[in-house]
């Protein structure tokens, strides 16, 4: 995953490999390394460990996301999932907003049982996705589904919902009612429409991309039924990068 950004005067080229594990594993389904460049010579500036930088650059625009797109009442925060994004969106999640309950539901209870027992504050573990999302304001989607586990009238409506899984043109988080009567936001309309399954298959129309809401040519509408859609871009690992070497040079 290659980027520059001029406006950062940064080069980066990210390198990511991806193994569906079948069974349960300690090791992440994604591994990444990001190499820093000189933008003015190509001469090699840093290797950083890509993937503690993938997990907290994808959490923060989330963040980002939520910020903008979350109802002006939140009390529950619901994560689905509890590999590493569900470690990375829970601790920004729970330092930038304030939520009364966190609730977490993964198809391997155990693991979601660890996630509550190694994070810093109460975590109520649930038995189905159904019980975590029933009356939730804020849904994060971090799975490794390939067929929908959130499902529409389980929605509270006017929440906001982060899906960030199913990163694949034939893999589903989210189902149909949901895709299309939520109002969608994306991180890029050209990825979403190439590798978003929940896009693709639902045929749901992208409302903005979350930039546009940032810059304020599009409105987040944040009293309807949100959903963002992340799928990452390079760029973010561009900007996380150079802010991670200029932090280290500086301590230097």
């Amino acid at each position: 995953m290659p980027a520059y950004s001029a406006a950062d005067d940064a080069l980066t080229t990210k390198l990511v490999t991806f193994y569906e594990h079948k069974k349960d594993s300690s090791v992440p389904s994604h591994q990444a390394t990001v190499l820093l460049f000189d933008p003015r010579n190509g001469s090699l500036k840093a290797v950083l460990d890509g993937s503690v930088i993938t997990a907290k650059r994808t959490a923060a625009v989330s963040a980002i996301a939520t910020k903008l797109l979350m109802p002006a009442f939140t009390e529950v925060l619901c994560i689905l999932g509890a590999g590493v994004q569900a470690y990375s969106h829970y601790d920004i999640f729970t330092e930038l907003f304030t939520f009364k309950e966190v609730r977490i539901w993964n198809r391997t209870k155990e693991k979601a049982v660890k996630f509550a027992n190694s994070v810093n504050g109460p975590v109520q573990v649930c038995s189905s996705a159904q019980e975590a999302v029933t009356g939730a304001d804020v849904i994060i989607t971090v799975t490794m589904a390939t067929t929908p586990i959130l499902f529409g009238d389980w929605v509270k409506p006017g929440a906001h919902i982060n899906a960030v899984g199913a990163s694949r043109p034939d893999w589903r988080e989210l189902d149909d009612e949901l895709m299309k009567n939520s109002v969608l936001f994306v991180d890029s309309r050209e990825a979403a429409l190439t590798e978003s399954g929940d896009v693709i298959l639902s045929g749901a129309e992208i409302f903005a991309e979350l930039g546009e809401v940032v810059k304020g040519t599009k409105p987040a509408l944040p009293e309807k039924t949100t959903i963002f859609k992340s799928l990452g871009m390079a760029v973010e690992d561009t900007v996380a990068a150079k802010f991670v070497y200029e932090s280290w040079s500086a301590g230097n």
